[in-house]
């Protein structure tokens, strides 16, 4: 049976706008986890322990983040002698931000995170936070800082290369 013109046209268009509708519901998940793209990628590199402003231990590290889950999360496996963790983020629309959830030998926390300036920024507490950064084309950072006496000190940084 074939159907006049007309409604031909307008099955066609009522298809088209309820796809449109379908991908724009899916992506706002997509969207936000896209803007921290520039995580992804295979890093080698070095964690380094800071006391008292002063490297006091520094080893190996490997990094592997990717997407899954048709970019409704990133997955990071970091290796290293002095951590071992598995670390799964996404974007939460009810609350409008993303959750940090690393895995460790300790158990699993779930810790909120923002972008601000281009950096991924977890809150582990309020004296404690982790930022993410790409430093330039082919490497990245991330830091861990305590907040002690007036400002932001790093206790942890791992530096990498893809």
């Amino acid at each position: 049976m074939f159907l006049p013109q007309d409604r031909m046209i307008y099955l066609f268009v009522s298809l088209f706008l309820l796809c449109q509708v379908t991908m724009i519901g899916q992506s706002i998940k997509q969207e936000k986890m896209e803007a921290l793209s520039f995580m992804v990628g295979d890093w080698v590199g070095t964690s380094k322990v800071i006391k008292d402003g002063k490297v006091d231990k520094e080893v190996p590290a490997f990094q592997k983040i990717s997407y899954d889950l048709n970019k409704h999360i990133i997955v990071i496996e970091l290796q290293s002698e002095l951590l071992q963790l598995h670390t799964i983020i996404y974007y939460d629309e009810e609350s409008g931000q993303y959750i940090y959830n690393p895995y460790s030998e300790k158990g699993v926390r779930k810790l909120p995170a923002h972008l601000k300036d281009g950096k991924f920024v977890v809150s582990a507490s309020e004296t404690n936070r982790f930022v993410f950064s790409r430093t330039s084309k082919d490497t990245f950072q991330e830091y861990g800082e305590r907040y002690k006496e007036g400002k932001w000190t790093r206790y942890f940084e791992d530096s990498f290369k893809d």
